[in-house]
């Protein structure tokens, strides 16, 4: 029995998948193993499934009395034999209100319905149909964060999502750096970056903002803009940068590794790691 249970241990030390760890200069320091999540199955299907429950639009809409305040006096009937009404005079029975009135005469204007002045919209945009209802397991939901982050380690999931990556070779995955790389200024990390991803990876990396082509810029979508580079780091540790998102190892979601499409090139701090292990165990 004893030496069965050495070699299950023995398996069990060397299917760990390890990874470099890097300094703030791109260098080598050590390896070091990863947690399983980043060499689990990618499940795709999932990962799609749970960022259609976590989309969000802004609901908007009229408000619900409009067309409907009158400050002139009061309304025509649609009754016969009722002093103010408008049977028999050629005219359109659509309501109207009252602008002003000298014994039996008036003067009326159209009012409420949609196709007069000060009218109500026809078919206002309504908010119940902008709220997203639909929900999703906690086991579905932690097994697609697991696989977008096991799809930030690997090379063809990282290629398919950047077209301009196609033909080169991406090293080192996942990117996992010392946390000294958070106690940096903007100018030394930006540095530090182009050292440990390399010219083709950084320019990949930069956040763009861009004229949409076609008609889109008319419909209230004139700029478009790039994902860029997510830095996940630990618990304790602070970065602050508009060039790059960041993002803790505690509230990582899939909308930051996988909108759009997972393999979102991300680095990794080594506390990140560490943290991510223990909250995926």
């Amino acid at each position: 029995m004893s030496q069965k249970l050495k070699i299950l241990t023995s398996l069990s030390t060397s299917g760990q998948t390890k990874a470099n760890l890097l300094d703030i200069n791109g260098k080598k320091l050590k390896e070091i193993a990863l947690p399983n999540c980043f060499s689990s199955e990618i499940r795709e299907d999932i990962i799609v499934k749970v960022l259609e429950v976590k989309k969000s639009k802004q609901p908007y809409a009229p408000s619900a009395v409009a067309g409907n305040q009158h400050s002139a006096s009061g309304k025509i009937r649609h009754r016969r034999h009722v002093w103010k009404t408008h049977y028999g005079k050629g005219i359109a029975r659509i309501p109207r209100k009252t602008m002003t009135k000298k014994g039996s005469q008036f003067i009326w204007v159209g009012a409420t319905i949609p196709s007069v002045r000060g009218g109500r919209r026809a078919h206002p945009p309504k908010i119940l149909s902008m709220i997203n209802t639909k929900k999703i397991n906690k086991k579905e939901l932690k097994l697609a964060l697991i696989s977008a982050l096991s799809a930030t380690a690997n090379e063809n999931e990282v290629k398919k999502k950047y077209s301009k990556l196609k033909n080169s070779e991406i090293k080192n995955l996942p990117f996992i750096v010392e946390s000294k790389i958070t106690s940096l200024k903007t100018k030394e990390l930006i540095e530090s970056l182009k050292k440990i991803l390399g010219k083709n990876l950084f320019e990949v990396t930069l956040k763009k903002k861009q004229v949409r082509n076609g008609k889109g810029k008319l419909r209230g979508r004139k700029y478009k803009t790039n994902a860029g580079l997510l830095i996940v780091t630990g618990k304790n540790e602070k970065l602050k940068m508009k060039s790059f998102d960041v993002s803790t190892a505690e509230n990582l979601s899939i909308v930051d590794l996988a909108k759009g499409k997972q393999g979102r090139l991300t680095i990794y701090t080594e506390q990140a790691i560490n943290d991510l292990g223990e909250k995926l165990k």
